[in-house]
């Protein structure tokens, strides 16, 4: 069973994805980190995000750096969001992607193009969202969390410009397939917006 779970940033696609994993005992990807990856080594190499030719580049990251906790930074999304409008980048992180979603049992993946381009063929596609303003809260409180002083403002301005990028972007924007069930978590918790995603699982699937 392949459970494709797309939504824009703070969403809590990540958190859902992840708890469906453990519920239905699958293994669980975050796309985005892969994303976040590229970015991160644009930087590092000392290139630049929105040439496509040093985020290509940039693609033969290291799979130590998945686990650089830099990768979950305000500043490496905005990186990761700048580098994913690049068609010759997406291709080269589909297969790696593609491989994972087709692993014998199936497998829960998160991310912005899951359910249209990655496994459309998916039996479970949910599209999770919330409003700008709360999305911008979950990430402050998160970045706060980590003692991360910015400014609710400029996280919010950040999501803004993220969400335009990703829909707008000609190659795989994001947007909900047209037949995923769309969970709106603006007005829930954790918990309940799991359950939620746990009862449309089952639902679509009777298990």
């Amino acid at each position: 069973m392949i459970i494709a779970v797309d939504g824009p940033t703070a969403s809590g696609k990540g958190t859902i994805a992840k708890a469906l994993a453990a519920h239905f005992g699958l293994p669980h990807l975050d796309t985005g980190l892969l994303y976040r990856a590229v970015g991160r080594q644009v930087e590092l190499n000392g290139g630049n995000p929105d040439n496509p030719a040093d985020a290509l580049a940039a693609c033969d990251f290291s799979d130590e750096l998945l686990s650089d906790e830099i990768l979950r930074s305000e500043h490496v999304g905005g990186l990761a969001s700048r580098v994913s409008i690049h068609p010759a980048v997406r291709e080269a992180l589909y297969q790696r992607q593609r491989a994972f979603a087709l692993q014998p049992g199936g497998a829960v993946l998160d991310g912005r193009d899951i359910g249209t381009i990655i496994a459309p063929e998916a039996p479970v596609k949910l599209y999770v969202t919330a409003s700008v303003q709360e999305r911008a809260r979950r990430r402050w409180l998160e970045m706060t969390g980590r003692e991360i002083d910015i400014p609710l403002a400029e996280i919010e301005r950040d999501i803004v410009a993220r969400d335009a990028r990703d829909i707008n972007r000609a190659d795989a924007p994001l947007r909900a397939a047209p037949d995923a069930l769309v969970i709106d978590t603006t007005h829930f918790g954790r918990d309940a917006a799991v359950e939620a995603a746990i009862e449309a699982v089952r639902t679509l699937t009777g298990r």
